[in-house]
């Protein structure tokens, strides 16, 4: 395999279950050693993505390969390199964290020594040395998702893909799985990520492909994306009202009385903002504050499908 050839290249897939098409010919590539978000609304295709890229469901047109290895021709040498941790803990609550590690070990044809390794290797590193011995029916929900995600380590996959990884976890583990996909990244480990949390994918990932319709309908990294929806401004803060009424003069911008402050247009990257400043010394107001504000994903994610965010709409849901 060379250097150059992708984690994952999907061509043209589509899929359908009956009358409905779920998948209507989406492209999209994943370079090595990074991290790859797939977003979109439910029902956008992700998971049906995710269950053919890793060989459960067959496509009904286009082509997918996982490092240069067609899904449907090459199936075993796929699974050979991919590890999947899917939105449930797949788990055996009836062994203990260290058999369904040694279970995995063994469906994966590891040498008895080698599994022994392994498993000594993930129960220090996702910190359940202590509860090795113990079944996962007794671990919090934080505990079962770090034993899954090491279950899905044990083969030393190139390639990892984590469908909701984080679902349902509280805050602190919901980071301490970030810090673990942080570290897979180090070490050239591809993943492929699919999240209902856009800050989720806002922090780890290099790359976003926002699926809607059964389509691709935007990729790029989050800055690339974030720089497609308008939006930005820079706020400036000043000490009194007639400054605040000076920095407009100087600079326009939809001034805020109330908070002595001014909102400014624009993308505040460095060039714009030294401009800014610069015109603001010369009409001699002096700036007590200032803060940039970007468009999110949530934006893009608005802006690019015509409908809230997942979070946003399970809430409106809820009420």
């Amino acid at each position: 395999m060379s250097t150059s050839t992708p984690a994952v290249e999907i061509r043209g897939l589509r899929k359908s279950f009956e009358d409905h098409v779920v998948l209507a010919g989406v492209d999209l590539t994943v370079a090595p050693g990074t991290v790859h978000a797939l977003l979109g609304p439910n029902g956008a295709g992700k998971t049906t993505t995710v269950n053919i890229l890793t060989t459960l469901l067959a496509p009904d047109g286009g082509t997918v390969a996982v490092l240069g290895h067609d899904v449907e021709r090459e199936p075993r040498l796929v699974r050979a390199c991919i590890g999947l941790t899917g939105q449930f803990a797949a788990l055996d609550d009836l062994l203990t964290a260290r058999e369904n590690l040694v279970l995995v070990g063994r469906l994966h044809h590891l040498p008895a020594g080698e599994v022994r390794r392994r498993c000594a290797e993930l129960l220090e590193r996702f910190g359940l040395e202590d509860v090795a011995d113990q079944r996962p029916s007794t671990f919090s929900g934080g505990m079962r998702r770090r034993l899954d995600l090491a279950m899905g380590l044990v083969g030393r996959p190139s390639v990892l893909v984590l469908d909701e990884p984080t679902t349902g976890l509280d805050p602190r583990s919901r980071r301490a799985t970030w810090d673990v996909v942080r570290e897979l990244v180090t070490e050239r480990v591809t993943v492929v990520l699919t999240t209902q949390y856009l800050e989720e994918a806002d922090r780890l990932a290099d790359h976003v492909s926002l699926l809607d319709g059964g389509r691709v309908v935007a990729a790029g990294t989050p800055a690339e994306l974030k720089r497609r929806v308008p939006g930005g401004h820079v706020r400036l803060g000043v000490a009194d009202l007639d400054a605040l009424d000076a920095a407009r003069r100087a600079v326009g911008g939809e001034p805020d009385p109330d908070a002595l402050a001014l909102d400014v247009p624009g993308s505040g990257d460095v060039p714009a903002l030294r401009a800014l400043l610069d015109r603001l010394d010369e009409a001699g107001v002096r700036v007590d504050d200032l803060a940039i504000r970007t468009p999110d994903l949530d934006d893009v994610f608005l802006a690019l499908t015509g409908r809230p965010t997942p979070d946003d709409a399970a809430e409106e849901a809820l009420r």
